[in-house]
């Protein structure tokens, strides 16, 4: 494999690893947080809905009840989200020996013998199929979209496979949702004005 091949392998390895890492952060985090922040707004509607009666409606006690319903799902990824985390913190530190390897043979000549550096690919690939949360919630995918390409430093990577806005950086089924959204309204509008 010469030079230029080495470094897309690298990055292509990097670009997994490092959105693998995200996504179990992102289940960490919706999986920690999420409940807590739906019971908190459910609280407050509840409290709120003693003194201010359009807030008895029987749709804003169906979404509180929905909020429930969510929250319950949720829990069922309670016991598996230290793993998450841990997972995450592994896939990070393999991310970034990724990255260093990616400059190691970024500073390298083409036709210099890179045996050693795709030994370390290689041993590096290995330890990322070593083990792995397949279980992740939903909508984790989407957050962990956010993370890697808003939060982290992922130059080296776009370098090699050059990141476009609407292919790579969100989410094909986020695009999808909002298309129908919007199509929702634009139909809906048109409905009323007939």
């Amino acid at each position: 494999m010469n030079r230029a091949g080495l470094l897309r392998s690298i990055a292509e390895t990097g670009y997994n690893v490092g959105f693998g890492a995200k996504k179990n952060f992102a289940t960490y985090d919706i999986v920690q947080k999420v409940p807590g922040g739906l019971g908190l707004v459910s609280l407050l509607v509840g409290v709120y809905a003693l003194i201010w009666e359009p807030l008895n409606a029987k749709w804003i006690a169906a979404t509180m009840v929905a909020f429930g319903v969510v929250t319950i799902i949720i829990t069922h990824y309670d016991h598996n989200k230290v793993a998450h985390c841990q997972e995450g913190e592994r896939l990070t530190a393999l991310f970034c020996r990724l990255r260093d390897l990616y400059r190691d043979v970024q500073a390298r000549a083409e036709g210099d013998d890179l045996s050693a550096y795709r030994g370390r690919l290689d041993a590096l690939q290995a330890e990322v199929f070593s083990s792995s949360q397949s279980k992740q919630i939903l909508f984790s995918d989407w957050y962990a979209h956010y993370k890697f390409f808003w939060q982290d430093q992922i130059e080296w990577i776009d370098e090699q496979k050059q990141f476009t806005f609407w292919r790579d950086k969100v989410p094909l089924s986020l695009s999808l949702t909002l298309a129908v959204v919007v199509i929702g309204l634009i139909l809906t509008g048109i409905l009323r004005v007939l």
